[in-house]
C-alpha cells in the first residue's frame, strides 16, 4: 500500500512538471561509432540524462507551458586527455519541430559512468552549460513568437553562459557561441518576421483576414530588413524553408499574389512551392 502511494505521488509530480514544461519531449540520438567500446560504456546513460535535463528543469518562471519538442543529435569524434581526465569530442545538432536549428562542431566535455547532469545558473560545467546555453537560445526564439522581442532575457542568459565558457578550462567553441548569441539577438528583422508569421497564423485561424494579411506583410518587411544587412542569412533561410508550404497554401487562400511573388524573390530555393500557390 505504501509503495502504491509513493508511486501515485511520483506520477502526480511528473504530470505537473510535464504540464508546466518548457520542453515537453526531447529525442536524443547518438552516433558513437568512432568511440572505443570502453568509451561507449561510459556514455550508456547519457541519452536519458540529456533528455531529463531539458524536461525537468524549470527554465523560466513566466513561460511555463511552451511544451517545445526538441531533437538532439550528438556525433562523437573521439576523446582527448586533459589534466589527466578523459574528455569526449563531439558535434551536436539541436533543432525543434518548428523552425529553429543550431549546429555546433566544438562540443568538448568530461563524463563519468552513472553521472547525473544538473543545471547551475552560476557555476560553469562543460556539458550542462552547453545544454543550458542552447536551451536558452531555443527558448528565446520560441518566446519571440508570442511577444515581439520578448526572448531578449533568454538571449542574455545564453550570452552570460557563453562568456563564462570563454574563461573556463574548456574554452573551445565558446567565443563562437558568444558571437552566435549576439547575431541572433540583434537580428531584429528575423525576430520581427517570426513574430509576425505566427501572429498572422493565429489571426487567419480566427477569421481576422485583413489583420492577418497585414501581419504577413510585416513578415516580408522583417525579412527585407535581414537581407539589407546580410543577404541570404542562414537562419532566415531556414525559417522560410520550414514554413514555405504552409505560407504558400495560406497565401493562396488569401489571394495574396504580391506576397507570394516577394517570397519567390526572397527565397528562391523554394520557388517551386510559392509558384504552386500562384497557380
Amino acid at each position: 500500500m505504501e509503495k502504491t502511494k509513493k508511486e501515485l505521488i511520483f506520477f502526480i509530480i511528473l504530470l505537473v512538471s510535464l504540464l508546466n514544461a518548457q520542453f515537453s519531449k526531447v529525442d536524443v540520438t547518438m552516433d558513437d561509432r568512432l568511440l572505443k567500446d570502453d568509451d561507449r560504456q561510459i556514455l550508456i546513460n547519457l541519452k536519458n540524462e540529456v533528455s531529463r535535463f531539458f524536461i525537468n528543469n524549470k527554465w523560466d518562471e513566466e513561460w511555463t507551458d511552451l511544451e517545445i519538442k526538441l531533437n538532439i543529435q550528438i556525433i562523437f569524434e573521439g576523446t582527448a586527455t586533459k589534466n589527466g581526465k578523459k574528455n569526449f569530442l563531439a558535434q551536436a545538432l539541436i533543432s525543434t519541430n518548428e523552425d529553429q536549428r543550431f549546429f555546433d562542431n566544438s562540443l568538448q566535455f568530461p563524463f563519468n559512468p552513472g553521472s547525473s547532469l544538473y543545471y547551475d545558473p552560476v557555476m560553469f560545467e562543460p556539458l550542462p552549460s552547453f545544454l543550458s546555453y542552447y536551451a536558452n537560445m531555443i527558448l528565446a526564439g520560441e518566446i519571440d513568437t508570442y511577444e515581439p522581442n520578448e526572448g531578449s532575457k533568454q538571449y542574455e542568459i545564453a550570452r552570460s553562459i557563453a562568456l563564462r565558457g570563454t574563461s573556463s578550462n574548456f574554452p573551445k567553441g565558446w567565443s563562437k557561441r558568444v558571437q552566435l548569441t549576439d547575431d541572433m539577438s540583434s537580428n531584429y528583422g528575423l525576430r520581427k518576421a517570426r513574430f509576425a508569421y505566427y501572429y498572422a497564423l493565429d489571426l487567419f485561424k480566427d477569421g481576422e483576414i485583413e489583420e492577418s494579411i497585414n501581419q504577413f506583410n510585416s513578415m516580408i518587411k522583417g525579412i527585407d530588413e535581414v537581407y539589407d544587412r546580410i543577404p541570404r542569412e542562414h537562419y532566415t533561410l531556414y525559417f522560410l524553408k520550414s514554413h514555405a508550404t504552409e505560407l504558400s497554401q495560406i497565401l493562396q487562400i488569401l489571394r495574396q499574389n504580391d506576397i507570394l511573388q516577394s517570397l519567390m524573390d526572397l527565397d528562391p530555393s523554394n520557388r517551386d512551392i510559392y509558384e504552386d500557390g500562384l497557380k
